[in-house]
């Protein structure tokens, strides 16, 4: 069962938008347009309509949440047992390709990260076929939709997810874009 509507934050490029889970999941996103089908849709039923986790492996004790000054950049803090991590996510503004970026940073220790991507086109209903190519891009194509993530995360395929764990120490980043 999906969060409270008003528990999520928004991210967007003005053409479309998604929702931001305290949990660090992406549960909604229209694609590219906000009048184009939900390619992540758990807001409408659950985890198999299509979300995008990143989040720390291990328990997590505390999480804030809060927009850059003047900015439609979200970024959301977890604190856990080894250390603290902060997802930062956001859209840009620019030309007809959409890009949804997600940063994670970590702040102090040593934090490992998971990272699940279920991409279901058509608002949960259709599944893609998932490739990877030579330069390590995923890439998710069911019927004319397509959808591929860049990132030196290497994610891998797991029953009809695309999954990746990380380590983070203080000071590194690991970017994660899905256009």
């Amino acid at each position: 069962m999906s969060a409270p509507i008003e528990s999520y934050g928004m991210i967007g490029d003005c053409k479309t938008a998604a929702l931001v889970g305290l949990d660090g999941a992406i549960d909604w996103l229209c694609w590219p347009r906000f009048d184009s089908d939900a390619s992540l849709a758990s807001l409408l039923g659950g985890q198999s309509n299509g979300f995008w986790l990143i989040t720390p492996h291990d328990g997590i004790k505390s999480t804030s949440r809060c927009y850059r000054p003047d900015t439609m950049i979200l970024e959301t803090t977890f604190e856990t047992q080894s250390g603290k991590a902060t997802l930062i996510d956001f859209m840009l503004p620019h030309g007809s390709s959409s890009e949804l970026i997600r940063i994670v940073r970590c702040d102090e220790g040593e934090v490992a990260i998971c990272m699940e991507l279920v991409l279901r086109f058509a608002y949960g209903t259709t599944t893609p076929w998932v490739t990877r190519l030579d330069d390590g891009t995923v890439r998710a194509v069911a019927g004319p939709d397509m959808v591929a993530l860049r990132s030196p995360a290497n994610g891998r395929g797991e029953n009809f997810k695309t999954v990746a764990q990380f380590t983070l120490a203080k000071g590194k980043t690991m970017p994660c874009v899905l256009s």
